[in-house]
């Protein structure tokens, strides 16, 4: 006598099996979703990686003991750096030359220029500014900290510092320059030094000081 009803048992594992399988156009679906999932992660990962290549040299530098911030010199600021440099002879050097500016504009003078950026980001963009006013060959920039280089080379030392520092920067100039050679400090003096020029007002005020006038007044009795 048969059993009735009951469906072979190779019959119930195929549909078992067949259960388990997800249809067609679900499994592509997945698939898509895991594809833009990682396209998805491998974008922000490289936004914050560029973010953070971009953002960290100019970070950096306020996380230092002294900290000499970017700011753009002003159009009044370049004049009168430029002014007190007419009538000098020598190359010309920019401490912490942020964009390039004052570099750019001395070479356009006829000076030899330099600046020092420890800036990776600025000393390439002011590379290209000097390629893109065809000064070039006559204005230099380099990644460095100005704190590890010696501007004895240089007869005329233009620099935008900030108070904390100028006492140090006083100190390492005196020992370095030549007995010919003049400083430009913009936005804040030097402390101990008296100025022989001075020239603008307010933030655009620019101090000049003769190394010959300093030295002459430190050998008097």
């Amino acid at each position: 006598m048969e059993r009735g009803g009951g469906a072979p048992p190779e019959t119930l594992r195929e549909e078992g099996q067949l259960g388990c399988v997800p249809p067609p156009g679900l499994e592509a679906s997945c698939v898509k979703k895991s594809s833009w999932g990682f396209l998805f992660t491998g974008i922000v990962g490289g936004t914050l990686v560029a973010v953070y290549a971009v953002a960290t040299p100019f970070i950096t530098p306020a996380l230092r003991r002294i900290c000499l911030p970017f700011v753009p010199a002003t159009t009044k600021q370049i004049e009168n750096v430029v002014k007190m440099l007419r009538g000098r002879r020598g190359s010309v050097v920019d401490v912490g030359s942020g964009d390039g500016r004052i570099v750019i504009a001395a070479a356009k003078e006829g000076f030899a220029a330099a600046g020092y950026e420890l800036n990776p980001w600025l000393v390439w963009y002011s590379r290209y500014r000097a390629w893109r006013e065809g000064v070039q060959g006559s204005a230099k920039f380099y990644i460095s900290d100005l704190w590890k280089v010696s501007f004895s080379q240089y007869s005329n030392v233009v620099i935008f510092g900030v108070p904390q520092m100028m006492p140090q920067l006083e100190k390492k100039l005196e020992l370095e320059l030549e007995y010919n050679a003049r400083v430009i400090a913009c936005r804040f003096p030097f402390p101990h030094w008296t100025p022989d020029q001075v020239t603008g007002e307010g933030i655009d005020t620019v101090w000049a000081y003769d190394m010959s006038t300093f030295r002459g007044r430190e050998t008097r009795p």
